[in-house]
C-alpha cells in the first residue's frame, strides 16, 4: 500500500480553500515590471524612533520572555490609548492581551466562543481570514451580503434577518477590508439594538480605526451603552504605525473572555516577541506625547492617494464607491463584461498590474476588484495609467 499523506490530514482544514489574494502575488513576483495594488501593507518604513527603541532593547540584552499577557507597561499604554482615542476603559491587568498581530486575536476570539455548530455572522465582502477562522474553531460562518447602494455597510435589517437560534456572534470589520466602508454612530446604534435584542457577542476588528477619513473619525461599537460587556475589540500596530512585519496586535475584552483567551495564548504562543512589544510601547508613548504625528502624516498621504484613485476609476467609466476608511478602493468592473477573476487575470497578463478579485472576499464581491493605495504615488499613477489603457481596450 502506497503512502498517501492526505489520509492523515484534517479533512475540515483540507476543504478550506487557500487565500484568493496570494496567487496573484506569486505570479507577479516572477514578472519584471509588475506593479502591485494588491498588498494590504503600508509602503512606509516603521518610524525611526520605534525601530531604535527595539534596537536599544536588544543591545541591552532584553531577550527573555514577558508575561503571557504582554509587558504590563505596554498594556498600560494600550489602556491609555483606548481611553484617549476611543473613550473605552479597560483594566490593563486583566482585560488587555498582547497578541501576535490582530490575526491571532481573531483566532483566539473565535476559539473561546465556538461550540460545534455555533453560527457567526460575517458581513460580506470582508477580510479573507474570518470565515476560515470560524470553520477552524468548529463554527459555521454565515455571510451577510452588503451592497454598494448602502455604502457596503452592514444594515440592521439584513443582520436581524440572518439571526437563527444557533447564532452566537457577529464579526464587525469596520473600517472594512476590502471596501473601505465605515459605520457612523447612528448606524452603529441601530446595529447595537439588534446585538442586544438577540444576545449576540461582537468581535469588532478595528485594525484600520486610525485610517478613517470622516470628520467624526472612528467610533467603536464597544463605546455604545450595553456593548462594552459583549464586545471583543481587536486592534494592532500594523496599519496605523507601519509595523506589519513586527506582528504586534492586542485585544481588549471583558475579563471573563480575556482570561480564557490568555489560556489558549499561553499554551500555543506563550508571549508576543519582546522587541516587538518594546517597539509597540514606544509607538504609543511617543504618539501620546506628540499628538500621533506619525499616524497623522501617513493618514494624510493615504487620503491624497484615496482621492486620486477614486477619481481615476470614475474617469475610466467605472463605478467607484468612495471609501472612507482603510487604504483600499473597490471599483465595480461590471461594465467591462468580465468577471472579477478574468479582469484581474487579464490585467496582470496584459498590463502587469496586480489587483485582487472581489470574489476573494466572498461571493458578493463578484463584479468588483480590490486595489490598495498603500504604495508610492509614482507607482500608483503608473498603475492607474495602465489600467485606464486596459479598460479602454475592452
Amino acid at each position: 500500500m502506497s503512502f498517501e499523506p492526505s489520509r492523515y490530514l484534517n479533512q475540515t482544514i483540507l476543504e478550506v480553500p487557500k487565500s484568493g489574494i496570494r496567487k496573484f502575488f506569486d505570479v507577479a513576483a516572477t514578472m519584471p515590471g509588475a506593479i502591485s495594488l494588491g498588498v494590504g501593507e503600508p509602503d512606509f518604513v516603521t518610524p525611526y524612533h520605534i525601530r531604535n527603541a527595539a534596537i536599544n532593547s536588544l543591545l541591552d540584552g532584553e531577550t527573555a520572555y514577558t508575561s503571557n499577557w504582554g509587558m504590563l507597561s505596554l498594556r498600560e499604554e494600550i489602556a491609555r490609548y483606548m481611553q484617549d482615542r476611543y473613550h473605552l476603559t479597560y483594566d490593563p491587568k486583566k482585560e488587555i492581551l498582547v497578541t501576535v498581530g490582530a490575526s491571532e486575536g481573531i483566532d483566539l476570539s473565535l476559539r473561546v466562543l465556538m461550540n460545534p455548530g455555533d453560527e457567526v455572522l460575517i458581513p460580506e465582502p470582508s477580510y479573507v481570514s474570518y470565515a476560515p477562522g470560524v470553520v477552524f474553531a468548529g463554527g459555521v460562518p454565515v455571510p451577510v451580503p452588503t451592497s454598494e447602494q448602502n455604502g457596503f455597510a452592514l444594515m440592521p435589517e439584513a443582520l436581524a434577518a440572518a439571526v437563527t437560534p444557533r447564532t452566537k456572534a457577529v464579526i464587525l470589520p469596520y473600517p472594512n477590508n476590502p471596501t473601505g466602508a465605515v459605520l457612523d454612530r447612528p448606524l452603529l446604534e441601530r446595529l447595537r439594538d439588534v446585538f442586544v435584542e438577540n444576545d449576540l457577542i461582537v468581535i469588532s476588528d478595528e485594525i484600520y480605526s486610525e485610517l478613517t477619513y470622516t470628520e467624526e473619525g472612528h467610533t467603536s461599537i464597544a463605546s455604545l451603552p450595553g456593548m462594552h460587556e459583549r464586545t471583543i475589540v481587536l486592534n494592532g500596530f500594523s496599519k496605523a504605525f507601519a509595523m506589519t512585519g513586527w506582528r504586534m496586535g492586542y485585544l481588549c475584552a471583558p475579563a471573563a473572555f480575556a482570561d480564557v483567551m490568555c489560556k489558549i495564548h499561553q499554551y500555543t504562543i506563550l508571549c508576543a516577541p519582546r522587541q516587538g512589544q518594546v517597539a509597540a510601547e514606544e509607538a504609543l508613548r511617543q504618539g501620546r506625547e506628540d499628538g500621533y504625528a506619525d499616524v497623522l502624516s501617513m493618514r494624510e498621504s493615504y487620503n491624497q492617494r484615496r482621492r486620486l484613485m477614486v477619481q481615476s476609476f470614475r474617469d475610466m467609466g467605472l463605478s467607484c464607491f468612495e471609501p472612507l476608511g482603510a487604504f483600499y478602493v473597490f471599483p465595480g468592473i461590471q461594465k467591462t463584461g468580465l468577471s472579477s477573476e478574468d479582469f484581474c487575470q487579464r490585467l496582470l497578463r496584459e498590463k502587469k498590474v496586480v489587483t485582487v478579485p472581489g470574489t476573494a472576499f466572498g461571493a458578493s464581491g463578484e463584479g468588483y476588484i480590490r486595489c490598495s493605495y498603500a504604495t508610492g504615488i509614482a507607482k500608483l499613477t503608473e498603475a492607474l495609467d495602465r489600467m485606464a489603457d486596459f479598460v479602454a481596450s475592452l
